[in-house]
């Protein structure tokens, strides 16, 4: 009897610490695969002020788009920031959607402005930044597919039976999904140059 007992105590003590390791794995996937959206976004951070000044010279009727571009990317910027301090956490996302929608949005405008000059059309370095954001466009969108994927997997694995008691009971949340916000941004930033 004893030993049924001590047996049973360990096989419980075995699905609770493989349950609540397999939680920890999952949520440190998660917040990795984050780390790899924040690395695109940041570069494609870097890019917004080159492609606003090259533009700058050329567009000077416009400058309240450059304006709108420079304030979506000091927001997106601030939004990552804080995303990138609690991956997962769904205020901190559906902030950081929002902000990714409206720079997305902002850009589109700055785009559709720049056709209409055809000397900044022309201009190699811009021509150059263009290439260089459709490569970030292309590279958070594969980041932010690989994280939700992460995210997807981890909160499955948080809500089936038995790891939902220790996720329940040890502090392992929900994470939120790194959603496109509207039809537009699902669509690539067309750049044609």
């Amino acid at each position: 009897m004893a030993i049924g007992l001590i047996l049973f105590l360990v096989v419980v003590a075995a699905l609770i610490i493989g349950a609540y390791n397999g939680l920890v794995t999952l949520r440190n996937r998660y917040r990795n695969a984050y780390a790899q959206i924040d690395v695109q976004l940041k570069r494609r951070y870097d890019l917004i002020p080159n492609l606003v000044e090259t533009a700058k010279g050329y567009i000077k009727h416009e400058r309240n788009t450059l304006e709108e571009v420079t304030s979506a990317r000091a927001a997106a910027t601030a939004a990552n920031t804080k995303a990138a301090a609690k991956p997962g956490d769904p205020t901190a996302m559906r902030e950081l959607s929002s902000a990714e929608t409206t720079l997305t949005g902002t850009l589109g405008r700055l785009f559709a402005v720049a056709e209409s000059y055809p000397d900044l059309k022309a201009n190699s370095l811009m021509k150059n930044l263009m290439e260089e954001l459709t490569s970030a466009e292309n590279r958070v969108a594969f980041a932010r597919q690989a994280y939700n994927d992460t995210v997807t997997f981890y909160n499955t694995r948080r809500e089936l039976f038995p790891s939902n008691l220790i996720a329940n009971n040890f502090g392992f949340g929900p994470a939120e999904l790194f959603l496109v916000q509207n039809a537009e941004e699902k669509q690539a930033v067309n750049v044609n140059f």
